[in-house]
């Protein structure tokens, strides 16, 4: 469906505008504004060679399965951003997570609790986004024996790969924030 992909988009626009609006106004620090930014970078890290291999690949990763309303490269160039967009803001929501249902101090030292949210929250995010994905019949990972197939929803296939993605993301989303707030502790 042609209104997935600019829900998808526009979505993605709107968490950055957000986010933004939030650390100018003063309602997150600039830690949380650092955060969603590694976590936009984490999610190019896996946006930008799953779309390229899309391009040119003879086993494409993913398929369209209604088409992108918007020509090639154009296309490409959107959804790297705009995922990676969102990637920023679910990994934002999991750090949401952990302050909701951890103790103080956040992301001062390795704490289970943290760990654990973040992990299952990446894997809880992941798969509701392929549901919702193929539910709405935009796009579904291809399976091959590097990417099996888990389930079928909705006629299509829910794949290992992405959620492989979201269970090592976290981590490094999680020690990277460990980090970071040793480096903003300083400042």
């Amino acid at each position: 469906m042609v209104f997935f992909y600019w829900f998808v988009w526009i979505v993605g626009i709107l968490i950055c505008l957000t986010v933004f609006i939030l650390y100018i106004i003063k309602k997150i620090d600039q830690f949380i504004w650092f955060l969603f930014w590694v976590g936009f970078l984490l999610g190019l890290f896996w946006e930008l060679p799953l779309s390229i291999a899309n391009e040119i690949s003879s086993l494409p990763p993913a398929r369209f399965i209604t088409p992108v309303p918007l020509p090639t490269p154009f296309s490409t160039i959107i959804i790297i951003i705009t995922h990676s967009l969102w990637d920023g803001g679910l990994f934002l929501l999991g750090v949401g997570f952990v302050h909701i249902i951890c103790k103080k101090p956040y992301f001062e030292k390795f704490k289970m609790c943290e760990f654990i949210i973040l992990i299952i929250y990446g894997q809880v995010s992941e798969l509701i986004v392929e549901l919702s994905s193929t539910f709405s019949n935009a796009w579904e990972y291809n399976v091959y024996w590097w990417n099996p197939r888990l389930f079928i929803f909705n006629g299509h296939d829910i794949t290992l790969l992405p959620q492989l993605i979201w269970l090592m993301a976290p981590i490094v989303f999680y020690f990277l924030a460990i980090r970071l707030k040793s480096i903003f502790s300083n400042i």
